[in-house]
């Protein structure tokens, strides 16, 4: 009974030393919640009279200090993030290549054999079953078309759960690799407003522009993504760039484009073909000289295309 007792106060004090070691809500002196902390953490103050609070709070940065980004870098005992761009989230250690030791010194000749079993055996353990090594086939393959068509990271990142959702729900049965990784990353861009067409990215990829197509309208009604149509607008900067036209063009183009889609010309159009034929309107009524195969190879379209648009948004401006 005693040792109960005990027991029950020794977890009163407990409780009561955890609630003073939440912090004050309120200043003691005039009652006010209004309370300041400064930058580096170490007083708390009343913002009205002034009193301080709390002082010498227990600093939880690192005991070291670094100046550069070289020593933090070398100072630091974490290892990168992880990301969802590797198969194993980048939790798993590698062995370097440069058969180097921590100084900077070569191995020896026995060294260097054990280095190679204990890189070819790392490299084998790192993926244990066929899921994984699909995972790890297919997030390359988004990191290296990522890499060619110039997509951010974290668009990359979006791209990756997407294949590891369709992973996870068997949507790659039946279909490749290759046209699954596609499609996700076709699908990331166009869920983050990112510019790039149908046809640029069967150009970096090994699949057939049609398959992927299919795959991103199968994969997109599995997973529930919404995705909203693409605005034309989002490709006039980057053409008129590859283009070298004038500030005046882009502008006039993003006009054309918004007069012109709220008269109902855009509905049931592609939109690099609706932007590249508002890029040859501006064009002409801002009397730069740009052909429409100049316009057509920059937005891989054909120049009947920007032939017949380009009309339509003329005469939307009520421009004979």
């Amino acid at each position: 009974m005693t040792r109960l007792i005990r027991r029950q106060e020794r977890d009163t004090e407990t409780e009561r030393t955890a609630d003073e070691q939440e912090g004050v809500q309120s200043c003691p002196e005039c009652e006010s919640q209004t309370l300041i902390t400064s930058a580096d953490g170490s007083e708390t103050v009343c913002e009205r009279c002034g009193l301080v609070i709390e002082e010498e709070i227990v600093d939880h940065g690192p005991e070291w200090r670094a100046f550069t980004h070289q020593e933090r870098q070398q100072k630091s005992r974490v290892g990168a993030p992880t990301t969802q761009t590797m198969h194993d989230k980048g939790l798993t250690t590698t062995i370097d290549w440069k058969d180097k030791d921590a100084y900077g010194r070569s191995l020896s000749s026995k060294k260097r054999r054990q280095m190679h079993r204990l890189r070819t055996w790392q490299e084998r353990i790192r993926t244990k079953d066929a899921d994984e090594r699909n995972l790890k086939f297919a997030l390359s393959e988004i990191d290296r078309m990522a890499s060619a068509l110039g997509i951010p990271r974290s668009v990359r990142e979006i791209a990756c759960v997407m294949y590891r959702r369709a992973l996870d729900e068997d949507l790659i049965q039946g279909r490749s690799i290759e046209g699954v990784a596609t499609s996700c990353l076709y699908a990331a861009c166009r869920s983050e407003n990112i510019p790039r067409s149908l046809a640029e990215v069967s150009d970096v990829s090994r699949v057939e522009r049609k398959e992927i197509g299919r795959t991103y309208i199968y994969v997109a009604r599995e997973l529930s993504l919404e995705i909203e149509p693409v605005n034309p607008k989002q490709y006039v900067p980057r053409f008129c760039s590859e283009l070298g036209t004038s500030d005046a063009v882009q502008a006039k183009a993003t006009e054309v484009i918004e007069t012109s889609s709220a008269q109902g010309l855009l509905s049931g159009k592609s939109p690099i073909g609706y932007a590249a034929a508002a890029i040859y309107a501006a064009s002409l009524l801002c009397n730069e000289k740009q052909t429409q195969r100049e316009v057509a190879e920059v937005a891989q379209v054909t120049d009947v295309t920007i032939r017949n648009r380009y009309q339509e948004q003329l005469d939307a401006l009520g421009i004979d």
